[in-house]
Order: C-alpha cells, then sequence, then structure tokens
C-alpha cells in the first residue's frame, strides 16, 4: 500500500508558523528527501501515524539526530530544526503549504507554480506572493495534492485531472493537473475559520444588519423555504450555517454537498451529512447530487440543507419542499434574486423531462418562500444586498418578487470603500401570518421605512 494511503488518517496538528526568511538550499532539499525516505522505510510505519504530535516530533528529531550520527554529516542547529520540521509536514503535513495552514489570518492559497505561491490575507481581495514558499518541483505538488485527496477516496491523474476535496477542517480544496492546466499542477484552498460564523459576526463585519438577521432567524423558526443567493465568495455557505444554527434541536436535518463544508452539525443535535461521491478509475461509482437528494427523502428528515443547486437536482429539491419538507435550504450562484430564479428554471430543464416552463415556475412558486442575495463588493466586503418574498406571477408569465430590506449602496470613499446602508422598503410580507400561526413574533417596527443603518 502506498505511504501516502497509509498516512491517509493521520490528524495533522499545525504548528506555529516557521520564520522562514530565505529558500532551502538545494543540499538542505536533498537531506530531506533522503532522510525522509530512510525515516519511513526503517520505521514502524503503524506505531509512527499513531505518536501524538508532540512524541511524533521528539521521535523524528532523535531519528535524524541518529542517522546524521551515522553518516557522519554535521549540520548547524538551524538546519537540523529545518529538516526535521520539512520531514514532519512531507510526511504527516501538507509540505510547504504547513505554515500557510497554521496562520489562522490566511483565507486563501492559490499554487500556481512550484515557485508561484499567493495567499489572501483575512478576505482581502489583493493577493500577496510569498516568496518563502515554494515546492521542489511539480511532482512536489502533486505528491500533497495526493495527500490531501487520498484520506477521501478521490484520485486526480489523466484520465480525471480535476478533483474537489476538502481538509480536516472543513476547508474546501480543488486542483487541476496536465493536460487541463497547461503550466503545471494548480491548487487551490480557501479556509474556513476554525469557530464557525454566527447571526453576530454577520452583524459586526456588518454583512446585513441586525433587522435584518432577526427577521431571516423568524423566517427559519417558521419553516419557510429559503434560497441564498450570490456570486463566487460572497458568503453564501457561510450565511447557510448561520441561518441553518436556528434550526430547532428536535428536528432532524439531512445535509447534501458535493464536498463536506457545513459545519452547524457542530451545535445541532440531529444531523445527517451526505456528501457526494466522484466517479472511480473505471468510471464507475459515481453518486450525484440528484441521487443524494432522493435518496435523503426516505431518511425521514424533517428539514433538507442542500450546500449549493447547479444540476437537474434543483427539481428534486424543489419537490421535497412542496412535499412535507418545509424549512429547507440551499444555495444558487446569481447575480440577483431575479437571476437565482432563471437559473433555476434552466437547471429544471437540464433533467431532459419536457417539463413546461409554466409548470416549472408553479413549482418555484409553491416550493420558495425568502430569496436572500448576498454581494461582494468592490472593496471586498460582503454585503446582503437584499431579502425578497417570493409573492406569484405575472401576466406575462414573470415570478415576482417584493424586497424586504435591501442594501443601498451611495458611493465610495478615497480609500475605495463602499458607502451605503441598510434599510427596510415599508413592504408587509405576507408571511407575517405563518409566522404567527407558528408563535413566532415579528415587531412591526422591523419593516417601518424611516429606519436606516449607515456602513
Amino acid at each position: 500500500m502506498p505511504v501516502s494511503d497509509r498516512l491517509g488518517d493521520y490528524q495533522v496538528t499545525i504548528d506555529a508558523p516557521r520564520a522562514m526568511s530565505h529558500r532551502r538550499s538545494p543540499h538542505l532539499t536533498d537531506l530531506v528527501r533522503h532522510y525522509r525516505d530512510r525515516l519511513l522505510r526503517e520505521s514502524n510505519l503503524e506505531q509512527l501515524v499513531n505518536l501524538p504530535h508532540e512524541a511524533l516530533r521528539a521521535h523524528v528529531e532523535s531519528r535524524v539526530a541518529r542517522m546524521l550520527q551515522d553518516d557522519s554529516r554535521l549540520i548547524s542547529s538551524e538546519d537540523r530544526l529545518e529538516l526535521v520540521s520539512s520531514i514532519l509536514d512531507e510526511t504527516v503535513g501538507y509540505g510547504p503549504l504547513q505554515p500557510l495552514l497554521a496562520d489562522p489570518t490566511i483565507t486563501e492559497i492559490m499554487v500556481n507554480r512550484p515557485d508561484e505561491v499567493y495567499v489572501e490575507v483575512e478576505g482581502q481581495r489583493d493577493m500577496v506572493l510569498r516568496r518563502d514558499i515554494y515546492f521542489d518541483s511539480e511532482e512536489h505538488i502533486r505528491h500533497v495534492i495526493d495527500r490531501i485527496i487520498s484520506p477521501l477516496g478521490r484520485r486526480i491523474d489523466e484520465s480525471s485531472p480535476m478533483v474537489d476535496a476538502r481538509l480536516p477542517d472543513g476547508s474546501r480544496v480543488h486542483a487541476i493537473i496536465p493536460p487541463l492546466a497547461v503550466d503545471g499542477p494548480l491548487l487551490n484552498i480557501r479556509r474556513f475559520r476554525k469557530r464557525p460564523f454566527s447571526l453576530s459576526d454577520l452583524e459586526g463585519n456588518l454583512t446585513l444588519c441586525p433587522q435584518m438577521g432577526r427577521f431571516l432567524a423568524c423566517c427559519v423558526v417558521a419553516k419557510l423555504n429559503i434560497l441564498v443567493s450570490g456570486g463566487t465568495g460572497s458568503g453564501k455557505t457561510t450565511t447557510l450555517n448561520v441561518l441553518s444554527s436556528f434550526i430547532p434541536h428536535n428536528e432532524r436535518i439531512v445535509t447534501i454537498e458535493d464536498a463536506a463544508e457545513l459545519r452547524f452539525f457542530e451545535q445541532h443535535a440531529h444531523v445527517a451529512r451526505l456528501e457526494a461521491r466522484p466517479p472511480n478509475v473505471e468510471g464507475k461509482g459515481e453518486i450525484t447530487i440528484r441521487q443524494l437528494v432522493r435518496t435523503s427523502l426516505r431518511m425521514r428528515p424533517n428539514r433538507i440543507v442542500v450546500g449549493e443547486v447547479r444540476g437537474p437536482e434543483a427539481l428534486d429539491m424543489l419537490q421535497a419542499m412542496n412535499t412535507g419538507h418545509e424549512g429547507s435550504l440551499t444555495t444558487i450562484h446569481a447575480n440577483s434574486s431575479r437571476d437565482a430564479f432563471s437559473r433555476l428554471e434552466t437547471m429544471v430543464l437540464q433533467g431532459g423531462l419536457g417539463i413546461p416552463i409554466e409548470a416549472i415556475r408553479s413549482q418555484v412558486i409553491a416550493a420558495l418562500n425568502i430569496v436572500v442575495q448576498q454581494d461582494r463588493l468592490v472593496d471586498n466586503n460582503r454585503r446582503m444586498t437584499a431579502i425578497s418574498e417570493v409573492l406569484d406571477v405575472d401576466a406575462q408569465g414573470n415570478i415576482l418578487l417584493e424586497d424586504v430590506f435591501r442594501f443601498k449602496q451611495t458611493g465610495i470613499t478615497d480609500s475605495r470603500r463602499v458607502r451605503g446602508f441598510f434599510c427596510a422598503t415599508g413592504y408587509r410580507p405576507r408571511c407575517l401570518e405563518r409566522m404567527r400561526a407558528y408563535g413566532v413574533a415579528v415587531d412591526d417596527a422591523l419593516f417601518d421605512p424611516e429606519w436606516r443603518i449607515e456602513v
């Protein structure tokens, strides 16, 4: 069995970031490879991977010191420290990426070439080239990718040159290799912080205002079906996590995702998590989101949470919402609330069932109650720009939406920060009657168009 597979289940404990002011010398790189391979040959692999992290480091330090002594090789204490740390990173960690994964301020890691690693710090749009982080070769990048995906039973090769995966902390991973990646393997890691966001965090970040937060919490408790819409990086998954945290703990939830990223299960008592599976080497064994949505209906869920709808599973999700699984939630990629419905219609049509567009729109109106639009603005801040109620279809066959809350942009400061305000439109949603029926009290002052919150 390959070493990467044997080490696949080892839970990495990430040390504090190491200071690396210069590149590792070719001589030290050769030593890392030599002693790493020798350590794996001479050590009991089963015992090695089961050691606590501190004991593992002490074991590697003693074995490396003994091997250096056997070879009559003298190196500086600084090089010896780097040698031990690099061997640990290469055997049970993620190689050169380990210092980046130890830094909680880094929110995205992008590997373009062995000597070209960019990071995004605390969600800022500007990317930083980390010249102190590098790989020895393209094969070295491939080795790290294999270390990430092998515990998940996923693969990447010429016949399947793309893969989506996740790290043990839930961070999202995407890798693509030649022939699709022209200049060599590409690796992208989107980090999630250790403690999931709460509603107070979103309010503190000015993603939404307290009035919007209270309204959405009431919508979840009253079992309204909610669609979170937004572009890439707009914070849809974060919002879905926060909304799901308001589901009562006596309800059973089934989550369905391409790669498991939702984390509200850490606080909720009754969550069954499902994850899609790509085809194997023979092109068989694929389990799609659509299949999982259908399977979830047999698992007695009170609510279904789909990480993202992006294909024919949209129809199954709408039907589930219409057949006793009220209060379900999902996300969709779209630039506006109205675009989200156009995308939903297109996804249903992809199923090839020949359903008339009028019937699809009837399904959408019956299934969805609230649409939350989230955007990433030019200053890189995420804002909930609209919360809308789904009403009906007009005479032209278009789905009618009515905004309950909005974020209005008024300008940009000299420092390129977006200025604007949150406000209520004055519209009192029809779903208030349903909320009262569920015993959820909503203050009418939330919908007063006179208040506004400047940001």
